[in-house]
């Protein structure tokens, strides 16, 4: 009997031989228990793929929907501190309850078929959202794109983010390689959002053969950075916009302008079936809110979350770490609780940072791909760090990095979503 949240996800980590960690590419299996439940699209459905800038794009079009009064429906991955934060519908976290009564409808029609973790996430997901009655779904994608669970689902508007090197052993080991499994998600005839300003030409020449509607960002859209706001400008299809004054998205960070760009390409695209009021777009960046995106947490020694681990998102990370002290938001030294996973590119996330981290601390996290806190010293003294003390785990790290920074000074949290939610859990 399983009768609690725990006890399914217990469930769906040893139902599949792979575990939670497990990751088997491909629709086939997905797509027959899909029909199984009897799944139909009758709402707009907006899919999200990309290296980075995902989640940040799905909380501002969850935000400005939300406003204009639809009933959204989001799934999203990773979550950091439960799971129910996978799910969200009219704003709101599932209830635990819910999602126990969609695991069992998926498991009623898997007929033994074995299904990964995020696999029975995403049918579970679905299920939520035609039980809720949602207006509108926005899916983001969990790894690559074409090969991905949430492709099952035919998307009315694709949104890709930014491209770079990532789960080089699923989807290659070149940025044209990824960029042809990301643009897996477009669909012909089906407008689709490039926010990526130099996209991998694989993406582009597939959008042309399928004959989607490719919407680049510099070129078909793009946005204006002004002292304290921004203006978004559009030239798709026959309705040329341009939005001035906009506020800056309450996500911080240098590339949150280019995730707002391509969120609302995508809301311009989808127009005719979900309108949506300027007023209701410039709420909807004041008020968005995204866990683990360069959050800064009030208070002395100032507090810095990220979950950047890969390279781009470090070189983000590094950017936003200068303009913060650009800013004089802080003028001490810099404490980084540094945790990541075997599989990453640790060195070339280090390279990023080194100018912007003056303590590393590094940590090790649990789980099989998990770097020990060994190896990521190793890797910091083979790009001649000294400056640096081994932990058991990011919350350890994090104790030591309050004991000992000064008012003036910065904690930096980052290298993975589990660092950052150790870090989290331990602030509650």
């Amino acid at each position: 009997m399983r009768e609690t949240l725990a006890d399914w996800l217990n469930h769906l980590e040893s139902q599949h031989p792979r575990g939670v960690a497990g990751i088997e590419l491909g629709l086939e299996r997905v797509q027959s228990v899909s029909q199984a439940l009897g799944h139909h699209q009758n709402v707009p459905v907006i899919t999200v793929a990309g290296t980075n800038g995902k989640g940040s794009t799905c909380a501002m079009l969850e935000s400005i929907l939300t406003c204009a009064g639809y009933r959204v429906g989001l799934y999203t991955s990773p979550h950091l501190l439960d799971y129910t934060e996978r799910v969200r519908i009219g704003g709101a976290t599932i209830t635990a309850e819910s999602l126990c009564t969609s695991f069992v409808r998926v498991e009623e029609c898997r007929a033994g078929i074995a299904l990964t973790y995020f696999e029975f996430g995403t049918l579970a997901a679905w299920e939520c959202f035609a039980n809720a009655g949602v207006d509108v779904i926005i899916l983001e994608v969990g790894l690559g794109g074409r090969l991905d669970a949430v492709n099952i689902y035919d998307t009315d508007c694709a949104i890709v983010t930014a491209v770079d090197i990532d789960h080089t052993e699923y989807l290659g080991e070149t940025r044209e390689k990824i960029g042809f499994e990301k643009a897996g998600i477009f669909r012909s005839g089906k407008p689709a959002i490039c926010a990526d300003s130099d996209p991998p030409q694989s993406l582009v020449e597939h959008a042309r053969r399928l004959g989607a509607q490719l919407n680049r960002i510099d070129s078909d859209f793009g946005y204006l950075r002004e002292a304290g706001q921004w203006s978004f400008w559009s030239h798709q299809g026959d309705k040329p916009v341009q939005f001035n004054d906009l506020p800056l998205p309450n996500i911080h960070g240098v590339s949150q302008l280019q995730n707002a760009s391509g969120a609302l390409a995508a809301l311009q695209a989808l127009d005719a079936r979900l309108p949506v009021r300027l007023a209701d777009i410039r709420r909807g960046l004041r008020e968005v809110k995204l866990a683990g995106r360069f959050q800064i947490l009030p208070g002395q020694p100032a507090i810095v979350l990220d979950v950047a681990h890969n390279p781009q998102a470090a070189s983000m990370l590094a950017e936003n770490l200068a303009a913060q002290q650009e800013a004089q938001a802080f003028s001490g030294v810099t404490w980084a609780v540094f945790g990541m996973l075997r599989d990453k590119d640790i060195n070339g996330v280090v390279k990023a940072l080194t100018d912007q981290i003056t303590h590393w601390l590094p940590c090790s996290l649990d789980g099989v791909r998990a770097a020990s806190a060994d190896e990521l010293s190793r890797i910091l003294q083979g790009q001649a760090i000294a400056s640096r003390r081994s932990f058991n785990a990011p919350a350890e790290a994090f104790r030591y990095a309050r004991e000992n920074a000064g008012g003036d000074d910065r904690i930096l949290v980052f290298g993975s979503f589990q660092t950052v939610a150790d870090v989290l859990h331990e602030l509650a």
